[in-house]
């Protein structure tokens, strides 16, 4: 395409880069040990670039600014002219990433802060570009006991997978958590696993300029990355789950070596133990079916397998259980537990007291009496954090915390209520605000966490199918298409 054509509509470069994606996908698939020489054309393709720009724009974090001060969201009339100037930028190889800009954030659940790196809006769109042509690529070869940022997977696959495991004899438990991932991870280590799927000169480039990009902290002093992945960046999740791939082939291949499911059973009745890892990102379990010795002995293990990407475990944060005494995990407390009026015993998953009390503080802080001038305010604003908390709860024995949450959140607002009324009757109030003891206001209502349902979510093992199984992979770019395929073979 010549920079003065029009750029393609949203759905035309949609269905574009979908197809190409799909491609990627089946070529990384059906040859393991292909290395892909010619991406750049595809980073720079202005479909590519398009779908990118959309997915910034959409994204939660559109309104933060980076050290040049331009957010996402600001940028409207002039995204073409943008994409345009990015464009010719990254074929002149003068493309050169800013430092992101820092903050620190609260840890859910903790005192300690985070740090979160923002890029700017141009560093946005080639990131989320970079990561639409690596990612089928890498997808091809990322294992099934991964959950964490990957598409059409989440957190409640990584549960199932437990309580699973942990119903067919998996009782012993190494809970695990990565001192700082995203700002330790060796660069080095990091390029060779890239390298090893991907030549292009140009593409490798890019990926390493934007981890030694650098850090502008909100003192204003600058600070170089020798290390680490900025967590806020659109291709850092995928970056951090290619570091810690090794983790994952290392326990692959140890389940692998005993076979079928009989000699598994076989290896366990001599005194050997069987291992599953299920990771989320930089957090992870292993379990076993075994002994406490032999989850002691994983711990200098699984250091040995992360040292050489730079990582370490916490110390603080791993520790050794059995089933019975249970652990949280990704805000699920899992524990084995007798059934009510019976002798069997069951795994059951349900929220923890971490995630009750983060998200009790986030309704305290809502239903402050000066944060909002109206209860339809506080309706809009209280509504999303009850549905979307329910909503990763709701697969989970959580209809008791349910019922709790809503006694708690119910009478917070009417507190809140009553003190933005100050000497109204309690008989005014209900008749005003509490019709049939519902809180509404301008016919909104407030979302009652006792009502939503409850359910088991589906294991789905290694069944769990990329976006890209199943696309017509016909050409719908012509010549542009073609041109792009003939370079990559």
């Amino acid at each position: 395409m010549n920079t003065g054509d029009p750029w393609p509509s949203s759905s035309e470069a949609k269905d574009w880069v979908l197809r190409m994606q799909t491609k990627l996908h089946r070529w990384a698939t059906d040859d393991p040990v292909r290395r892909f020489e010619d991406l750049f054309n595809l980073v720079i393709h202005p479909c590519f670039l398009t779908v990118a720009w959309e997915r910034v724009r959409g994204n939660r974090g559109a309104r933060s600014a980076g050290v040049d001060g331009v957010s996402p969201r600001s940028i409207s009339a002039s995204a073409e002219a943008m994409l345009t100037s990015v464009r010719a930028d990254l074929t002149a190889t003068r493309f050169r990433p800013l430092p992101v800009r820092e903050r620190l954030i609260p840890k859910p659940g903790s005192t300690t802060r985070r740090r979160l790196g923002i890029p700017t809006t141009r560093d946005r769109v080639v990131q989320a570009a970079l990561k639409l042509v690596l990612e089928p690529i890498f997808e091809a070869d990322f294992k099934p006991c991964s959950y964490g940022f990957r598409p059409r997977r989440r957190a409640q696959d990584a549960i199932a997978e437990i309580h699973y495991l942990a119903s067919r004899s998996y009782e012993w438990v190494l809970e695990a958590d990565i001192e700082a991932c995203f700002d330790t991870i060796e660069h080095t280590a990091l390029m060779d696993r890239v390298r090893g799927r991907v030549t292009d000169k140009r593409v490798l480039s890019l990926v390493k300029a934007f981890l030694k990009a650098g850090v502008l902290r909100e003192d204003g002093a600058s600070r170089e990355t020798i290390t680490g992945t900025p967590q806020g960046g659109i291709l850092s999740p995928l970056l951090a789950n290619i570091a810690l791939s090794p983790l994952d082939e290392h326990f692959s291949e140890r389940w692998a070596v005993h076979g079928g499911d009989w000699r598994r059973r076989a290896h366990r009745l001599k005194g050997g133990a069987t291992y599953r890892l299920v990771r989320y990102a930089d957090d992870f379990v292993v379990l076993v079916a075994g002994t406490r010795q032999h989850t002691e002995a994983l711990r200098a293990e699984v250091a040995q397998v992360l040292e050489p990407v730079g990582l370490r475990l916490a110390d603080s944060k791993t520790r050794i259980c059995h089933i019975d005494e249970g652990f949280d995990f990704l805000g699920f407390r899992i524990q084995r537990r007798r059934k009510r009026g019976t002798d069997e015993h069951a795994i059951y998953t349900y929220p923890s007291k971490r995630a009750i009390a983060a998200v009790k503080a986030k309704v305290r802080a809502l239903t402050n009496r000066a944060r909002h001038r109206t209860l339809n305010d506080l309706l809009r604003r209280l509504n999303p954090l009850l549905r979307g908390w329910c909503a990763y709860f709701q697969h989970g024995v959580s209809k008791r915390t349910f019922g709790y949450i809503d006694h708690f959140v119910f009478w917070r607002v009417v507190g809140w209520i009553r003190k933005r009324h100050v000497g109204l009757s309690w008989r005014a109030l209900r008749r005003r605000y509490l019709p049939g003891w519902e809180i509404q206001a301008d016919g909104i209502a407030l979302v009652l966490p006792r009502t939503r349902p409850v359910s088991r979510y589906r294991y789905r093992g290694s069944r769990i199918p990329t976006p890209w199984a199943s696309t017509n992979s016909g050409s719908a770019a012509g010549p542009r298409l073609g041109l792009v395929e003939s370079r990559m073979q």
